[in-house]
């Protein structure tokens, strides 16, 4: 293999961990929020890909106007599914164990899986470009637009996300409750408020994610299961609770599962990721960064 194709393959799997680093992220802030683990953060990501395809046509190249802005869409219309599935997979059951949250995550996922089986059909349909046509060659190189636009876009988003979480007197608010949601309550601080909005920043950023990935890689219904894996080993990987450690693990799979699929094949790679991950759980299960505080559930 030549030194452009390796160069190649490593822009793939950057690209294609920068979009998995967006879901995990999601997934580190919710289980820091209410210390469970949403189980429907895959569904999430798929449900982004439609509503990007559904918008393509009134808001995107289609329509005369730049693919980019799609993504502040599907964000802000992702959000708002997030506030709503706060207040019907958590809320409703924050006081009963925590299992019964996992399974209400669990259900609502399997909503939207029929919803868009139902909606779009079972085949995979491409997503719209943030930006379509060639980018600038470098050393022989040559670059896709699209790919440029998912780096950028992917890397603005965490760290925006990462200075809005430590910057904020709303992100120090949000962390206040995911450490101590009594004692936030008991300084004025209001944790409903709070979870709330970590529930619409984590699916807005699976929205995000899914946009990003359904151009390259399609979207179907039954893509949900194998986004919710990456997340789940990312974090592994990462170190369980870190919204450091999630990002890194998503780039590692992104390269790993890019490079094996490259010498190998997918189905190789995949089997490869899963016996990294667990060799992980056997030598180092708090992951490459461990978490500080205490473990989350």
């Amino acid at each position: 293999m030549t030194s452009l194709a390796l160069a190649q393959i490593l822009v793939n799997g950057l690209a294609l961990g920068a979009a998995y680093a967006l879901i995990a992220l999601g997934f580190v802030i919710v289980i820091n929020a209410v210390g469970a683990v949403n189980f429907a953060q895959g569904e999430l990501v798929m449900a982004g890909g439609f509503v990007a395809i559904a918008l393509a046509p009134l808001f995107g190249e289609a329509a005369g106007l730049p693919g980019l802005l799609l993504l502040p869409l599907v964000m802000l219309l992702m959000g708002g599914l997030g506030v709503g599935f706060a207040h019907l997979a958590y809320f409703p059951l924050r006081d009963r164990p925590q299992v019964a949250v996992f399974v209400s995550t669990i259900a609502i996922g399997l909503v939207l899986q029929h919803l868009a089986n139902a909606v779009f059909g079972a085949a995979p349909r491409v997503g719209p470009p943030l930006i379509a046509g060639d980018g600038p060659t470098v050393g022989g190189l040559t670059l896709s637009l699209q790919q440029l636009a998912v780096l950028g876009s992917a890397a603005l988003l965490v760290s925006a996300t990462g200075l809005f979480l430590g910057r904020t007197q709303t992100g120090r608010r949000i962390r206040a409750v995911a450490q101590d949601p009594e004692m936030a309550a008991a300084i004025g601080i209001r944790p409903a408020r709070m979870i709330t909005l970590s529930f619409a920043l984590a699916i807005a950023l699976a929205g995000a994610a899914g946009l990003l990935l359904s151009n390259q890689f399609f979207v179907s219904p039954n893509d949900g299961g194998l986004f919710m894996l990456k997340a789940y080993i990312a974090v592994t990987i990462g170190g369980w609770g870190r919204l450091d450690g999630a990002v890194l693990g998503a780039l590692l799979i992104g390269l790993f599962e890019t490079l094996v699929a490259a010498f190998t094949s997918y189905l190789v790679a995949e089997a490869l990721l899963y016996g990294v991950l667990l060799a992980m759980l056997a030598f180092r299960p708090g992951g490459l960064l461990p978490e500080r505080a205490r473990s989350r559930v």
